[in-house]
């Protein structure tokens, strides 16, 4: 059911220079939590779990933990740092999940066709370009799609208007606006006194 793989080491000392030094071997400091457990300070492969973040799955793959003198860890990321100038992984937050267990995510929103409003003169407004959603481990969806071709002008599409993937609830309200094709001032005022709108 996990996405991928991923050898884990327990982190000895705490602080900047012991975290510089996982960094040197080619490794990243992280940090294990949750399901009523204590934190365990570990290390893990900087390449692999990049490679892993890459993938389809992305921020939302579930990943096996394997940590030595313990038993195998099912775990999603969650808090990721970054080197601001090179992009370099400098620490991670994993939290522990349970097969059986809903857990929250937030998903990427794939807007995908040309809106019917857009080719009349309207213009495209996106709001949200995520939505949180509560699942299993295994339903996380890898990204949500809608197709907006038929999206007119004054038209909008809330969260509410998004169809839910088997086994997946939405946690946005329901009301949150996902993306809109407004009418540009010059268009509304030739719509309304049948002139050319400017610059037409």
């Amino acid at each position: 059911m996990a996405d991928s793989t991923l050898t884990a080491t327990i982190r000895e000392g705490r602080g900047n220079g012991p975290a510089r030094r996982v960094r040197q071997a080619g490794n990243v400091p992280a940090v294990v939590y949750g399901l009523g457990r204590d934190n365990e300070s570990v290390a893990v492969n900087a390449h692999d779990l990049d490679k892993i973040l890459h993938s389809s799955s992305g921020v939302n793959s579930v990943i096996t933990l394997k940590l030595d003198g313990s038993a195998d860890q099912l775990v999603l990321t969650r808090q990721i740092d970054r080197h601001p100038v090179r992009s370099t992984l400098t620490h991670v937050d994993f939290i522990r999940v349970s097969a059986d267990a809903d857990v929250a995510a937030e998903v990427h929103l794939e807007l995908v066709g040309d809106p019917e409003g857009v080719r009349l003169g309207g213009l495209l407004e996106q709001l949200l370009f995520s939505v949180g959603v509560s699942c299993r481990p295994a339903d996380v969806p890898q990204v949500i799609t809608h197709d907006i071709s038929e999206l007119g002008l004054g038209q909008q599409i809330h969260v509410s208007d998004l169809p839910a993937p088997a086994g997946v609830v939405f946690t946005n309200d329901p009301g949150d606006l996902i993306v809109q094709v407004s009418i540009p001032r010059g268009l509304a005022q030739a719509n309304a006194d049948g002139s050319e709108p400017e610059g037409a």
